[in-house]
């Protein structure tokens, strides 16, 4: 059976069950994406934008996926504990692919701003579900749009600006529960369904070994609306997960958004994320991607501008060892003119990691005095590891100011023996040239106290003594 035609089985086997614990707004584009899921099948190497990640061989193994919705017994609240200094945020939880409803009261919320779950808005999410992320054009997309059930919801209406920055905590944490031995699906028993099921017995107890989940996360930010997303990924069991993630983001008109996403899992999580963004005029966006620890990372950014003199800003940050695998991906389209986009990607790996950085500027006919500079830079400390990078300009307009450049080198010889000759060890000597290269990146991130937290969770990271965010309780 190849990777696709489990997960069309699954579908045509469990729609019922779908359905049936889905709103009617994200049910209304299910059977669409589930025929364009179909179509496209996921993507081999020989498609440019998939060329550095192996999608079929992710999706193979047999991975459970909650679709009767399941309550996770957990407690996110006593489980994690941020200790950012000074880091004050509206904190909110996502266990697998659901929003956590039980919340503890929080700092009150402008007049207006939304942070909930999707099925509980139906006319905001009818308006702008899945009107950024095509699911004819991308199968990952396709696939997390006729799986999920659920999502997050962020709204910020006209001239509302959030001051505190909401921080949301993505816990990926396995269920013990029945799974099903055979093809029969009842939307009445509580089990996990599986794409393929395996020879044993019956309603059998036992700890899902691996699980899938599909989040979906909606922002919409009006006109003169201002906000600050983190987002943290974590994972509460040593088991193998694969998360499929889908974020959808409108920024109106003179609107800002500032958009972290964080990620410290472990070498078992696959983690596939498909942002979308669509900027209108004069709006702001500063997107960075952090990743400190994982298994198999691809991060793909779809970032267009539809409104005269919009910016981004956007900044990648990677530290990846053992046998670690990290793909972004980024196409910026500039449609209009006078817009301006700026991006740093930096990659620092060790041992047998793999990196890959593609990134394509699209400067389409009539997008004069757009202005754009894209920059990977990347250090391999050994020979085993692995770094593949694609810059890209496709221009269609001739008043333009837009440059590109990727470098991939080890560490200064010359800067070493300078450190070495004054005293200090090797390991220290590359210990600093390394936070040096990758805090360029850090320094950039307009959240204060998170920017310093992460100086000094990078520095542990290199230092070897960074296994979990400090602070979290979730796998002891």
């Amino acid at each position: 059976m190849n990777s696709e035609q489990q997960y069309i089985e699954l579908y045509q086997q469990a729609r019922e069950m779908i359905f049936s614990h889905a709103p009617e707004a994200m049910n209304a584009v299910r059977d669409e994406a589930f025929e364009n899921f179909k179509t496209l099948g996921f993507p081999s190497r020989k498609v440019e934008r998939y060329k550095y990640t192996d999608m079929q061989k992710l999706f193979e193994p047999d991975y459970g996926v909650n679709l009767s919705r399941l309550q996770i017994p957990v407690d996110p609240y006593e489980a994690f504990h941020c200790d950012v200094p000074n880091l004050s945020t509206s904190l909110y939880f996502v266990v697998n692919d659901m929003f956590y409803h039980d919340e503890k009261p929080k700092g009150h919320l402008p007049e207006g701003v939304i942070i909930g779950s999707l099925r509980d808005y139906p006319e905001l999410v009818s308006k702008y579900y899945t009107k950024q992320a095509k699911t004819s054009e991308d199968a990952v997309t396709a696939l997390n749009t006729m799986l999920a059930q659920d999502g997050l919801l962020v709204y910020v209406p006209k001239n509302v600006k959030v001051d505190r920055a909401i921080q949301v905590i993505n816990i990926l944490k396995a269920p013990t529960l029945r799974v099903k031995s055979d093809a029969r699906i009842s939307s009445s028993e509580p089990e996990v369904a599986r794409p393929s099921a395996k020879a044993t017995p019956q309603n059998a107890q036992r700890q899902v070994p691996d699980l899938m989940v599909n989040r979906r996360v909606l922002i919409v930010l009006e006109e003169n609306a201002e906000i600050k997303m983190l987002f943290c990924d974590h994972a509460a069991d040593d088991r193998n997960f694969l998360a499929t993630q889908v974020i959808e983001a409108y920024v109106g008109e003179n609107a800002s958004l500032d958009l972290y996403c964080m990620e410290e899992t472990h070498h078992k999580n696959v983690r596939v994320s498909n942002v979308y963004i669509d900027q209108q005029a004069n709006s702001r966006v500063n997107h960075n991607v952090i990743t400190l620890h994982n298994g198999i990372t691809r991060n793909k950014l779809d970032l267009t501008f539809s409104g005269e003199g919009a910016e981004c800003q956007c900044y990648g940050c990677v530290i990846a060892d053992k046998q670690q695998h990290v793909d972004n991906n980024t196409l910026i389209t500039h449609q209009v003119p006078h817009c301006t986009s700026n991006e740093l990607y930096k990659y620092v790996l060790d041992d047998k990691a793999v990196g890959a950085f593609a990134g394509r500027v699209l400067v389409e006919h009539g997008a004069q005095k757009t202005i754009s500079q894209m920059t990977n830079q990347n250090l391999t400390a050994t020979k085993e590891a692995r770094m593949y990078t694609q810059p890209m300009l496709e221009i269609y307009a001739d008043d333009v100011k837009c440059a590109h450049g990727s470098t991939v080198g080890q560490l200064n010889d010359a800067a070493l023996f300078y450190m070495r000759q004054r005293g200090i060890s090797l390991n220290e000597a590359k210990l600093l040239l390394q936070n040096a290269f990758i805090n360029e990146v850090i320094d950039h991130m307009q959240l204060e106290p998170l920017r310093d937290r992460l100086h000094y969770l990078v520095e542990k990271r290199f230092r070897g003594e960074l296994n979990k965010c400090s602070g979290c309780k979730l796998c002891k």
